[in-house]
C-alpha cells in the first residue's frame, strides 16, 4: 500500500533517507502514516504545525560502549541503545531488549510504536525504548550481573522516575532489572521506581509478570464480545513460549478456550488435549530449557523443528507472541483457510503488512500489537504509581485496572476507527487514537 497523501508520502521518503538500512523503522512508521492519512485530511493543521515531522524523529539517541569482564577473564564489549522517542505526554517509557538482533533500527521501531501503544492506555507515559546486542542465553549469573552493571552504568545518566523509566522486554527479565536496580541505587543514591518489572520485595507490582499475556487476551475477548463470541470452546495457537505467551495461555485458558501449541526459536509443539502449562512453566522459567523438552511431559504432543509451520495448525484464535515479523502471507492464507476467527499480536509487529492485509480482507478480527499488547507497559506503569505513593496494591486490584485499560484501549480503536470511516480496522483506531492525543499535547507545547 501507498500513501496517497503527497506531504505524508514526502515525509515517508525522507524518514527511509534518514534511517538507512533500517526496515523494521520504516515498516512501523509507514503503517502509521497510512493510517493517518483521513486525520490529516480532515485536520491539516497536523501538517502545518510541524507534528508530523517532529513525531518521526526521536527526540534523544543514546548509544554507549558496554565493556565487561566473562568468567574467564576476558574483555567482552556490546553495544548499548537508548531512544528517547516522544516525551508529549509523559516521561519516556518502555523497555529494554537484551538479544544479538537488536541495532538500532529495532530500538527505533519499538520506540516509536511505544509512543502510540502508551498513549492508548490513557495514562501519562512518553515512549521510548533501549538494549543492547548483548546475549544473556548462556551466561553465568555473574556474567549477566557483570554486564547489566556496566550497562548501568552509562544508561543511569539519562534516565529517572520522573524522565524515563525503563523496563523489561526479549532477555531481560527478573534477573537482569534487578541487577540494574542494584547499580542505579549504588550509583545515584536513591531509592526512586526508576525501573518496571522490579521483584516485589523491592517496589515491584503484582500482576507485572501476567500483565501483557492476560491483557491480550481481555483485548481479544473484547473483539470477541463485540461480535457476540467469546474464548468459550475456542481452540487457540499461540507462538512463542515466553513470558507472553506463557501468562496469555493461562488466560485464554480461564476465558474458556483450549491452547494446542507453542513454539519458541527452534521450533513448536503441538499438543491436542490442550498444553500443559505446568510443565511448560518448568521447562521454560525453571529449567531454562528449550520447548521439544515437553515431549518428556506429554509424550502424546508433537514436536517439529522449525517455528513458521505452526500456523498451519487448525485454529479458531491465533495469538503471535515470539518476535516482529513471523507470520507472513502464506501463514495468514492458511490460518484463513483453517478457518481462523480473531488474531492478536502479544509481540511487537509478528505480523507482516501483507498479513495483516489477508486477515483484513477476509474479515478476521485482528489486534494489533500497540493496542493488544499494552497490558504490560499499562501495568508498568501502575508500578511506577505504587511506587510514587509508597503503596503496594493487591493482585486483584491491579488486574481490574488492567481489564479496564484494556477496555478502554478497545473502546478507544474502535470508535477512531468508525469516526474515520474504518470500522473494525483496529490497526488504523489503534493509530489514530494514539495519535490525537500525542499530537494534541505537542500542538499545546509549542515547537520542541
Amino acid at each position: 500500500m501507498s500513501l496517497k497523501n503527497k506531504d505524508l508520502a514526502e515525509l515517508m521518503d525522507k524518514v527511509v533517507k534518514r534511517n538507512p538500512g533500517e526496515p523494521e523503522f520504516h515498516q512501523a512508521v509507514q503503517e502509521v502514516l497510512e493510517s493517518l492519512e483521513p486525520v490529516v485530511e480532515k485536520y491539516p493543521e497536523y501538517l502545518t504545525s510541524g507534528v508530523m515531522d517532529r513525531l518521526v524523529e526521536p527526540e534523544r539517541i543514546l548509544k554507549f560502549r558496554v565493556p565487561w569482564v566473562d568468567d574467564n577473564g576476558k574483555v567482552q564489549v556490546n553495544r548499548g541503545f537508548r531512544i528517547q522517542f516522544n516525551s508529549a505526554i509523559g516521561p519516556y517509557k518502555g523497555g529494554l531488549r537484551f538479544h544479538p538482533s537488536v541495532y538500532e533500527g529495532i530500538i527505533k521501531f519499538l520506540g516509536f510504536e511505544q509512543i502510540f501503544k502508551n498513549s492508548l492506555t490513557g495514562l501519562p507515559i512518553g515512549g521510548g525504548k533501549g538494549g543492547s546486542d548483548f546475549d544473556p542465553k548462556g551466561k553465568s549469573d555473574g556474567e549477566v550481573m557483570r554486564f547489566c552493571q556496566s550497562f548501568m552504568t552509562e544508561l543511569q545518566r539519562v534516565i529517572g522516575a520522573d524522565t524515563d523509566v525503563p523496563a523489561g522486554d526479549i532477555g531481560v527479565g527478573g534477573r537482569e532489572i534487578g541487577y540494574m536496580y542494584g547499580q542505579y541505587k549504588r550509583l545515584r543514591n536513591e531509592y526512586t521506581g526508576v525501573l518496571t518489572g522490579k521483584g516485589l520485595t523491592y517496589g515491584g507490582s503484582l500482576a507485572r509478570t501476567e500483565a501483557t499475556g492476560y491483557g491480550l487476551c481481555y483485548f481479544t475477548e473484547e473483539m470477541l464480545q463485540d461480535k457476540g463470541d467469546s474464548f468459550k470452546g475456542k481452540t487457540v495457537v499461540i507462538s512463542g513460549s515466553g513470558n507472553v505467551a506463557i501468562y496469555a495461555t493461562q488466560k485464554a485458558t480461564q476465558l474458556g478456550g483450549k491452547v494446542v501449541a507453542l513454539s519458541d526459536s527452534n521450533g513448536y509443539i503441538h499438543d491436542p488435549e490442550g498444553i500443559d502449562l505446568d510443565a511448560v512453566k518448568q521447562i521454560k522459567e525453571v529449567e531454562r530449557k528449550r520447548i521439544k523438552e515437553y515431549l518428556n511431559y506429554r509424550p502424546n504432543a508433537t514436536y517439529t523443528e522449525g517455528c513458521k509451520g505452526i500456523w498451519t495448525i487448525p485454529c479458531d484464535v491465533a495469538l503471535p507472541c515470539a518476535t516482529q515479523n513471523e507470520l507472513d502471507e502464506a501463514s495468514a492464507k492458511a490460518l484463513v483457510a483453517n478457518g481462523v476467527k480473531a488474531v492478536a499480536e502479544g509481540a511487537n509487529m509478528p505480523s507482516t503488512p501483507e498479513a495483516i492485509e489477508v486477515f483484513q480482507s477476509n474479515g478476521v478480527l485482528f489486534g494489533p500489537a500497540k493496542a493488544a499488547n499494552a497490558g504490560g507497559v499499562a501495568t508498568s506503569a501502575l508500578e511506577m504509581t505504587q511506587n510514587s505513593m509508597r503503596l503496594s496494591w493487591t493482585f486483584e486490584e491491579v488486574d481490574q485496572k488492567l481489564h479496564d485499560i484494556m477496555k478502554g484501549i478497545y473502546k478507544n480503536a474502535r470508535d477512531a476507527a468508525k469516526e474515520f470511516g474504518m470500522e473494525d480496522n483496529f490497526v488504523a483506531g489503534a493509530n489514530i487514537a494514539g495519535f490525537l492525543k500525542v499530537a494534541d499535547a505537542m500542538k499545546a507545547q509549542g515547537v520542541v
